[in-house]
């Protein structure tokens, strides 16, 4: 029998405790579960704060204490950790940020209530501690309140508070053969106050999320936009650009599968009627411009291909999507750019910037600020009310949304976002190509095989893509028609697959009759290169 038993009871038979289970071990654990309560009370109370205080939904986003925190992780992450998460979760990484956060605070939380119940205050010190880094946090956001801090220091406080009622005893009895029992009422008291606790962090947060119902307030604006008629419709899309295989990236990417890859924790929530855009730096005159002034402009239609620079040789980071939207020139030409500005650098309303050329802005290429895409008002994920879309440039260096602000202005004196985490300043497109088809990780039959995939290097156009089976010659695939030599072009090449494994690689042939690198590079610091190759399984 174990030496920890309880009195015997009536009758005579006696029962033990649980074998390995001390008294040490089960105080313990229901300090760690009282720090785990404490912890959800206090991000309950902060979330419900965040929510009440904010004068918009983007305020209330960027002072919830979660947010802040993980928005200042985001900031501070080098670009290799942004690269690994990418890697990692695709455009799941903010969730996975956010499930992360929410993990290490539980652990920490778990810690600070066994601390606390050793070395009593200095778990409750830990709490204050996070209360005091989160409000920092929210203080440094690009839309903080000038009461962001409070909602995580009330956070941190609650928490505090909650940890020591849980955790408070009753003066402790002489300690004799019987202390094990006197002690067992205290941690059942723990056990109903930390569920207290939990539950009323948990209706805490509940109340904040019927607060922030005013964030729906912005969706229930943008469902009710309708956009005007294009003055400059664009091009159809021709008969022959889709190909129609299964397992194809489509020609048109619909909204919901558009890639998503931004620094934005927690999507914006910007009210158009209030929206406006700054033109301002390296000008001879400012220019300001409302929404109801930028729906009345002639808007014109282009098909552009997007793509993110942390897209890996083969990867799916990267979107073909009908935009409307105004030519960024026209608006640069108001303002009429002084002769020694080079670059013009956007900024959201979140705080990111991107620093793209303004030779780039003043061409004749469909540089625009967006306000559909696919037919429809942005949805809100991919910048709504407003964003910049421009052809031939990594999506971090050009591709703003949530725009409010254009400077103009030169590299060497203004830095972007990523240019100070040693990404390039300008950010050309590669000339890339990719097999789709067959599927990845499937096998095909021997026989008639069709090969399939897609290319682009926007603003150039592509001209051609070979495809090599094994060590065999380069072998010209058909391409389908292109909508522009802004946009990705399907190809494909028929393929009598014998039985066996195969190595499948291609790679593109640009419209100035460049020949796609097959040297390796990884996205940092300006996208990355190599022949996309596929394994294939023929039975």
């Amino acid at each position: 029998m174990s030496a920890e038993t309880l009195p015997a009871p009536p009758h005579g038979a006696a029962y033990p405790r649980i074998v390995g289970i001390t008294r040490k071990t089960r105080d313990t654990l229901a300090a760690g579960l009282a720090g785990v309560a404490a912890a959800a009370l206090g991000a309950g109370i902060g979330e419900l704060t965040a929510a009440l205080i904010a004068a918009t939904p983007s305020q209330r986003a960027e002072s919830s204490p979660f947010a802040a925190i993980g928005g200042a992780l985001i900031d501070l992450a080098p670009p290799w950790a942004k690269d690994a998460a990418i890697a990692l979760f695709g455009t799941a990484d903010k969730v996975a940020l956010l499930v992360g956060i929410a993990v290490v605070l539980l652990a920490v939380a778990a810690g600070a209530g066994i601390l606390d119940l050793r070395r009593s205050p200095w778990g409750r010190v830990v709490f204050v501690a996070i209360g005091l880094i989160g409000a920092v946090a929210a203080m440094t956001r690009a839309q903080a309140s000038p009461w962001a801090w409070l909602p995580s220091m009330l956070a941190g406080a609650a928490s505090a508070a909650a940890l020591l009622l849980i955790l408070r005893r009753p003066q402790k009895r002489a300690q004799d053969a019987a202390a094990d029992v006197a002690r067992d009422p205290d941690r059942r008291r723990v056990l109903v106050w930390a569920g207290a606790a939990a539950a009323l962090g948990v209706l805490t947060a509940v109340g904040a999320t019927a607060v922030r119902a005013g964030s729906r307030t912005i969706t229930a604006i943008r469902d009710t936009l309708r956009l005007p008629t294009p003055a400059v419709a664009a091009p159809p899309v021709p008969a022959g650009a889709e190909l129609g295989l299964d397992g194809l990236a489509p020609v048109i990417t619909p909204n919901d599968v558009f890639y998503r890859i931004d620094t934005a924790l927690v999507v914006p929530q910007v009210d158009p009627t209030t929206w406006k855009l700054r033109i301002h730096g390296m000008v001879e005159r400012e220019v300001e411009l409302t929404w109801d002034e930028l729906l009345a402009l002639p808007l014109e239609e282009s098909t552009t291909t997007l793509a993110c620079v942390s897209n890996t040789v083969g990867g799916d980071l990267i979107g073909n999507a009908l935009w409307l939207g105004y030519p960024i020139r026209a608006l640069l030409a108001r303002a009429h750019p002084l002769a020694e500005a080079d670059m013009v650098l956007s900024r959201s309303v979140d705080g990111f910037t991107a620093s793209t050329p303004l030779e780039v802005l003043t061409d004749d290429r469909n540089a625009i600020l967006a306000v559909g895409m696919n037919g429809e008002p942005l949805p809100p994920e991919h910048g709504f009310p407003v964003r910049m879309v421009v052809p031939g440039l990594y999506g971090y260096v050009s591709a703003t949304k949530w725009v409010e602000s254009l400077e103009v202005t030169r590299f060497d004196t203004k830095r972007a976002y990523w240019s100070d985490r040693g990404w390039s300043e300008r950010g050309p497109i590669k000339l890339q190509s990719r097999i789709d088809v067959p599927r990845f990780g499937t096998s095909v039959p021997a026989g008639k095989v069709v090969l399939a995939g897609v290319a682009w290097q926007q603003h150039v156009g592509v001209a051609g893509v070979q495809v090599q089976v094994d060590d065999g010659p380069w072998r010209d695939a058909e391409l389908a028609s292109a909508i522009s030599d802004d946009t990705w072009v399907q190809w494909s090449m028929p393929w009598s697959a014998t039985a066996g494994p195969h190595r499948v690689r291609c790679r593109a042939i640009s419209a100035s009759g460049d020949v796609q690198t097959d040297k390796q590079a990884p996205p940092a610091p300006d996208g990355a290169t190599g022949w996309h190759t596929r394994q294939i399984d023929v039975g």
